[in-house]
């Protein structure tokens, strides 16, 4: 079992940014991949980044590339989202999930462990 907890949403005017935090615990991650997914009110859920736990390897959504950073810190188990010029489209739940198994996936169905998610608003 994996244990996921978000924090670092809120409220933004447009062009402003945000740093989401994911705090893993449990099963070792070395192997895994790490992604971001976001939701918002009546659209289905949709990929932002990935990265994968043990070489740092990263994937994200056209519609987030240059804007959106993924990192994470080994020693803390810890995944971040850095989000720049944020746009009131970014606004939505934001996940972070766990894909045990060492290939990137854009499809949230492919992910086995889930946090609780984390609101990001964006005002024009």
């Amino acid at each position: 079992q994996v244990q996921l907890v978000e924090s670092g949403g809120g409220l933004v005017q447009a062009g402003g940014s945000l740093r989401l935090s994911c705090a893993a615990s449990g099963r070792t991650l070395s192997s895994y991949i790490m992604g971001w997914f976001r939701q918002a009110p009546g659209k289905e859920r949709e990929f932002v980044a990935a990265v994968t736990w043990e070489r740092g390897g990263k994937d994200y959504a056209d519609s987030v590339q240059g804007r959106f950073t993924v990192t994470r810190d080994n020693a803390k188990n810890t995944v971040y989202l850095q989000m720049n010029s944020l746009k009131p489209d970014d606004t939505a739940v934001y996940y972070c999930a766990v894909r045990p198994v060492p290939l990137y996936s854009r499809s949230y169905r492919d992910y086995d462990y889930w946090g609780q998610g984390t609101q990001v608003t964006v005002q024009v």
